[in-house]
């Protein structure tokens, strides 16, 4: 039978001809457009790694391999050839409003049997159906019993998982007759052009080979993921506009030869105008020249390039209290890592948005010497995922400083119109700062995990403080790591202190690469460090570093007086002396705005700064530009000066102070902010007094509480392993007496079934581990009852929305409009037809708060910007002016905005 060219695969977006009607782009020449663009993922982005996984499990040669993929990729719309799909109603239309589809109708062979059209299968799904019977048919390895084991269900279940989620199994009784169960898939035509279609991209390609090996894990997310993104880019509708076929255009076998060599010179320009190409990692200097300032560095430096040849791409382990320095070793380990594996970028992952931001500059600079080629730079986190090239265009101008360029940051800044520029491609950009949420989405049954486990597997990932996300993102990174050694992605962790959690995540990289049973702990000295071999999973402890290179005595005090009075004793000497530096660490926004209020009129003398986490993205990022010049380790700056800010701060590098003082939080998270504090005797106070976290464990307080008394002096960094494993200790209880120590085994209680509540549930969340999966794609994808959007985000910590304020104003007509600063009309909210603004625009007025705060809030966006996926969790206020203030008052809520930023007062 000939092809039908009618036969649609694309229509949004091309136009109308002079008749007026709606151009089409025929399938056979997108499914040809695609394999075209997977040649060149293949040759040109796919790392030696990546293409040696798939050549080794389909037991071919690195050439048939290429074909094969190609192959593949030109099939994965082929389900487009069914009833629900050519005959949609939002399909291509002629002048007179009739679907061009309906053509077909008039043919008999296109005939279809009742309940076709309401088939609800997508063609995604009839891809996977009708796939399995077909390399069946043509000699691909099957199983009647097991058929998700075998070669054949494998291929035609990662091309249905295109769309980002994968299908349950076929099996056998239904692979032979697919329309028996979906009569949209039809019979007649509709199956010899699936026919025809699968032979000619058969034919085109010169497909030969007929593989006989088993899908792995590894080649699955490669083969998913070069599917997928070369389908993204054969999509572009402005490309497609450049290859549309002449009206009369008949799909003839000499047509398709002449349309192949079409596609296959356009592919190459889509893959170089993603910003994707050319990016590696320069081989590292000598040990001799980059020996650095540490002990640690130095250890790495001198051991790590050797032991990388001799074992290849591995985990490495750095416990190390947090600093530049310790940044430093790591980013210099995953530049070795990364030269030895070919690797293509770099993710660095942070517990937190704000640390993101205050590591970004650190690892551009890093970047500007590792990275060979061109590279680009993405923001990745929830205030920036709207648009994270435009997040990192703003953060760039955020933290410019004098001597910069008129444009600062734009030689590295992605264009907001970046092809890259979306939630979905963004982890594939060379260089990626964002948070360690991105890691665990890609172990998380949410839609395109796996191409989030593609983005990274061509890449070296830095995970800093990687188990600072409690119960839930500790198993979830457990489950990541598994994957990562499976996939070969070289690891970089960095921790605080050697604990149990650091030692399961070694685990869990030995179990990914297939390694012992037998247990490897991490040092307990700090510093120190240790790999793990990906190949074989065998642990390695490389010499330790001697001693700490600038130990130091941590003076820990306990006050009991009000919390406001306490700072202000504590600040007082400061402000006498006229020099000297501190933080000031409260519970809540809304705390350290009255703090910040007090202490500029008590202690004018002081330069005080605030810095919270309810500011506009450009005011946070403009305030920790600053904060980095007057904390600095070596400022020169003069007075004495105090940060104001509340726990996002804890994970920031590069601010030094003198002295730090917090509230009541667990002693992990007091030590994360105590070493900011510099010198050979850093102090930190605790305000016993203040209130702790909502968020913080009561337990883990109550035990800090205890283990601290009146004060300690803590050797750092050598007493810290000792110190946070004493603050867990059965022995800390028997110092207190019977009713304190009954009170501390409640909450001790209600903590282990917090954990293990947690714990169990994002084991049931999790997708299953390499080994777990057994050829079945759809396990990475199963949809359990009850597994809803507010449970996926409550895994990844509080779930956050971000709030936009609105001023009015009048514009130059006198017409009402809505202003993103206040009596700046150059900064007027701008509308599309359909009354939607441009998400990019909102990204630097974005206000995070957490979700709980805004729940009752309906806000004034319209029905038009609510439906906006990027816009889902932007909350819009139109603010009005009551007693000097700018306020929006809600039912439950009043809104109030000032430039100290937005505080939210509870109204009942």
């Amino acid at each position: 039978m000939s092809l039908d060219s009618r036969l649609w695969g694309k229509a949004a977006g091309l136009g109308m001809d002079a008749r007026g009607a709606e151009h089409t782009h025929p399938l056979i020449c997108h499914l040809l457009d695609t394999a075209a663009v997977a040649e060149v993922v293949w040759d040109e982005l796919l790392t030696v790694h990546q293409r040696s996984m798939v050549a080794a499990a389909l037991q071919v040669s690195d050439e048939q391999a290429r074909v094969l993929a190609a192959f593949w990729a030109g099939l994965h719309d082929i389900g487009k050839i069914s009833v629900p799909f050519q005959l949609h109603r939002g399909g291509p239309k002629s002048a007179d409003k009739d679907l061009l589809a309906h053509e077909l109708l008039r043919e008999p062979g296109y005939a279809f049997g009742a309940g076709a059209e309401q088939d609800g299968q997508s063609h995604e799904a009839a891809a996977h159906w009708w796939l399995v019977g077909m390399f069946k048919e043509i000699g691909y390895p099957s199983s009647r019993r097991r058929p998700q084991s075998q070669l054949s269900h494998a291929v035609a279940q990662l091309l249905g998982g295109h769309g980002g989620r994968f299908h349950p199994v076929v099996y056998d009784k239904d692979s032979r007759c697919p329309a028996a169960r979906h009569p949209g898939i039809g019979a007649g035509s509709w199956e010899a052009q699936r026919r025809t279609h699968f032979d000619e991209v058969r034919r085109v390609l010169g497909v030969k080979s007929v593989p006989q090996g088993r899908m792995t894990p590894g080649a699955a997310v490669v083969l998913t993921g070069l599917v997928t993104l070369s389908d993204w880019l054969a999509s572009i509708t402005e490309e497609i506009r450049t290859r549309l076929r002449e009206e009369g255009w008949a799909g003839t076998p000499e047509d398709l030869d002449a349309y192949w060599q079409i596609a296959r010179t356009a592919a190459p320009p889509l893959l170089q105008q993603t910003d994707l190409l050319g990016t590696g990692f320069a081989r590292p200097p000598d040990s001799a020249q980059c020996v650095g300032k540490t002990v640690l560095g130095a250890s790495m430096a001198r051991q790590l390039p050797d032991l990388v040849a001799d074992h290849g791409p591995v985990m490495v382990v750095v416990t190390a209290p947090p600093s530049e320095d310790r940044t430093g070793a790591a980013l210099r380990a995953a530049a070795v890592l990364g030269h030895a594996a070919n690797a293509r970028g770099l993710f660095y992952a942070l517990p937190t948005g704000s640390a993101a931001d205050s590591h970004m500059a650190q690892v551009h600079a890093f970047a500007e010497h590792a990275l060979t080629g061109p590279w680009r730079s993405l923001l990745l986190h929830s205030s920036s995922r709207l648009k994270p090239a435009e997040a990192a265009q703003q953060w760039a101008h955020a933290n410019a400083t004098d001597g910069v360029s008129a444009e600062p940051g734009e030689e590295w800044a992605l264009t907001a119109n970046s092809w890259l520029n979306s939630h979905h491609r963004a982890l594939l950009a060379a260089l990626g700062t964002g948070t360690v949420d991105e890691l665990l989405q890609a172990v998380m049954p949410v839609k395109f995990n796996v191409m989030r486990l593609f983005a990274l597997s061509g890449k070296v990932v830095v995970v800093d403080e990687a188990h600072a996300r409690g119960a839930w993102g500790q198993k979830l990174m457990l489950r990541f790591l598994e994957w990562a050694a499976a996939l070969r992605i070289p690891v970089v962790l960095a921790a605080t202190a050697a604990d149990r959690s650091v030692d399961a995540m070694l685990a869990a990289y030995r179990r990914g690469a297939g390694g012992g049973i037998e247990p490897m702990m991490q040092p307990r000295q700090s510093p120190g460090w240790s790999f793990v071999d990906a190949q074989s999973g065998s642990g390695h402890l490389p010499q330790q570093p001697a001693r700490a290179s600038r130990a130091s005595t941590l003076d820990i005090r306990v006050v009991d007086g009000s919390p406001y009075g306490e700072i202000q004793a504590a600040l007082a000497p400061m402000e006498a002396a006229g020099n000297g530096r501190a933080a000031v660490y409260r519970s809540t926004p809304a705390e350290a705005i009255s703090t910040f209020q007090q202490l500029t009129q008590d202690l004018p003398g002081l330069d005080v700064i605030l810095v919270h986490e309810q500011m506009r993205n450009k005011d946070r990022w403009q305030r920790l530009a600053a904060c980095r010049g007057a904390f600095a380790l070596h400022c020169g700056v003069s007075g004495p000066s105090v940060l104001v800010t509340t726990p996002m701060l804890e994970h920031v590098r590069g601010l030094h102070f003198d002295l730090v003082i917090s509230g009541q939080a667990p002693l992990a998270d007091l030590l994360a902010r105590a070493v900011q504090s510099t010198g050979d005797r850093s102090r930190l106070v605790v305000l016993r007094a203040d209130n702790a976290s909502e968020l913080d464990d009561a337990a883990l307080v109550r035990r800090t509480d205890t283990l601290l008394g009146t004060g300690r002096t803590v050797s750092v960094p050598e007493d810290l392993p000792v110190l946070l494993d004493e603050v867990y200790g059965d022995e800390l209880v028997d110092r207190l007496g019977e009713s304190a120590a009954r009170e501390l085994q409640q909450l001790d209680n209600q903590r282990k079934v917090r954990e293990r509540r947690a714990s169990g549930t994002a084991g049931w969340l999790e997708v299953p581990g390499p080994q777990e999966l057994d050829g079945d794609l759809g396990l990475l994808s199963r949809d359990h009852p009850g597994m809803t959007p507010d449970l996926l985000s409550s895994v990844l910590g509080e779930e956050m929305a971000q709030v936009v304020c609105l001023y009015p104003g009048r514009n130059k007509q006198g017409q009402k409009v809505y202003l993103l600063e206040d009596g700046v009309l150059e900064k007027k909210l701008e509308l599309d037809a359909k009354k939607r603004p441009k998400p990019g625009q909102l990204v630097p007025y974005l206000i995070p708060v957490p979700k709980r705060l805004v729940e009752a809030v309906e806000g004034d966006a319209s029905n038009a910007w609510r439906n906006m996926p990027a816009l889902h969790n932007v909350l819009r206020l139109n603010l009005e002016e009551e007693d000097g203030e700018w306020v929006h008052t809600a039912s439950n809520h009043r809104f109030r905005v000032t430039e100290l930023g937005l505080q939210i007062d509870q109204l009942r």
